[in-house]
């Protein structure tokens, strides 16, 4: 299987096309096993290698927090800190835009298996440099 963390060549495409307002629209983050395959290719959301465990729930939880931002060349996004109230070993994430048929925005690759009993994804600073979902010139 393929996980590689990026975005997701639909979701840069459908932003040309106007499809997704991260503003408004409704986005969540599902949790993943190592046996997922998430990349570039990667279209909507599927329960797919989904991880399960104590509290989980199927397709995750709704991101809060959404800021979008430029500076100079750059545009970027980036959300609260997504805590699931679950008991769950994770490899990946992806989020993706429940208000737009599931589509999908960008896959995070954890590196490693994390286990956790209140699985946190702590969110990178909001900057030009560092915040999670980013493009630029």
């Amino acid at each position: 299987m393929s996980i590689v963390q990026t975005q997701t060549t639909s979701f840069k495409k459908e932003l040309y096309q106007g499809i997704h307002d991260l503003t408004t629209d409704v986005l969540k983050i599902a949790l993943y096993t190592a046996s997922a395959d998430l990349n570039e290719a990667t279209t909507v959301y599927s329960s797919n290698n989904e991880v399960t465990g104590t509290g989980y729930v199927a397709g995750g939880i709704v991101l809060t927090g959404t800021t979008v931002q430029s500076d100079g060349y750059t545009a970027f996004v980036n959300f609260s800190n997504a805590v699931f109230n679950a008991s769950v070993t994770a490899r990946c994430a992806l989020i993706y835009n429940t208000s737009q048929g599931n589509k999908s925005i960008a896959v995070l690759d954890f590196g490693s298996d994390k286990t956790s009993t209140n699985f946190t994804i702590t969110m990178p600073a909001n900057t030009v440099s560092a915040a999670l979902i980013r493009s630029s010139n």
